[in-house]
């Protein structure tokens, strides 16, 4: 069992209403530093809305998100966003990669956004790469890789800027077993070797069993 002692995350009553429906009612939880942290629970429970808003991509009607001790809805638009390139990684079901760049552009796109020259941005893109042991796929465009190639490139996108915090969003959905079960490892290998913090919104149920913890939404609420 490991000790997690220091709050990366803290969300505290989250209210989100679109039109007249509620899909989220007074949530309140918590993620320590390091931790890998599954929310699970059936469709419409408000669970990406939840990771949106705590990625900052959404706001709520009321409550509040820190991450690593910044109330982040405090921070103006223009701090909002770059708070969020460099501490929020994001990884979605689809790889979200653009067609016309490589492997290593579309890795480096973020850290050149967070104001890295183009050679640091690339240098940092293929240390990640070759981690993930892709090397001899970096020049590739997107449409050249496979469905678990594609998937790591994301990853890796979603770690240049060394963030806090990684939310993926059913990151193994459109994935084969193989690719599935080879994508849960890394997230463990990560947070061994790089410490990263994991909130994974998932229907997988081997890869919320894996996880340090289980957060079940329902209807908006936390059970």
């Amino acid at each position: 069992m490991r000790n997690f002692a220091v709050k990366m995350i803290k969300v505290t009553d989250i209210y989100k209403k679109f039109d007249r429906l509620s899909v989220l009612r007074g949530v309140s939880l918590e993620v320590e530093k390091g931790e890998i942290v599954s929310i699970v629970g059936p469709s419409g429970a408000g669970k990406t809305t939840l990771l949106q808003i705590m990625g900052s991509l959404e706001r709520p009607d009321a409550g509040s998100v820190d991450i690593g001790g910044e109330d982040i809805f405090r921070l103006s638009e223009s701090r909002l966003a770059a708070f969020r390139n460099r501490h929020i990684g994001f990884v979605f079901q689809f790889h979200r990669l653009l067609p016309e760049f490589t492997m290593v552009e579309n890795v480096a796109i973020p850290a050149m956004i967070g104001g890295a020259g183009h050679a640091e941005s690339i240098r940092r893109a293929m240390g990640l790469i070759e981690y993930l042991g892709l090397k001899d796929r970096a020049g590739h465009r997107p449409a050249e890789l496979s469905g678990g190639e594609r998937q790591r490139a994301a990853v890796a996108r979603a770690l240049i800027n060394n963030p806090s915090v990684v939310l993926a969003d059913e990151p193994s959905g459109s994935l084969d077993s193989h690719n599935r079960a080879e994508l849960h490892r890394l997230f463990f290998d990560l947070r061994r070797d790089r410490g990263h913090t994991f909130v994974i919104v998932t229907h997988d149920e081997s890869l919320a069993a894996e996880s340090d913890r289980v957060i079940r939404l329902v209807d908006g609420v936390v059970q």
